[in-house]
């Protein structure tokens, strides 16, 4: 078992900025690619970023693109969600999630999850 432990939401307003932290514990992977997704009010649940063991490999989705920066480290077993010029249409709970293997941006393919940290964006 993993366990996957997020923090860092809370109440920002727009133009601001938050760091999530997610901290994995537990039989964690080698060769993991950890993964950032949210759900909305109201939303399906929905890629946000990912990243590969390595590093070197990084995506984003396009609403995100340039204003989220995710990274990890790896000898704390922790990746971060650094997010900046946040939009109120960024308000959802945030989730991270690992999975063996190569980075994917398909939830069901993920393995383990947290338990959500709330990020609110107040207009």
């Amino acid at each position: 078992q993993v366990q996957l432990v997020e923090s860092g939401g809370g109440l920002v307003q727009a133009g601001g900025s938050l760091r999530l932290s997610c901290v994995a514990s537990g039989r964690t992977f080698s060769s993991s690619s950890m993964g950032w997704f949210r759900q909305a009010p109201g939303k399906e649940r929905e890629f946000v970023a990912a990243i590969s063991w390595s590093i070197s490999t990084t995506y984003y989705a396009d609403s995100v693109k340039g204003r989220f920066t995710i990274s990890r480290d790896n000898a704390k077993n922790t990746v971060y969600l650094q997010m900046n010029s946040l939009k109120p249409e960024d308000t959802a709970v945030y989730y991270c999630a690992v999975k063996r293997g190569p980075v994917v941006l398909t939830e069901n393919r993920y393995d383990y999850w947290g338990q959500g940290t709330q990020v609110t964006v107040s207009s």
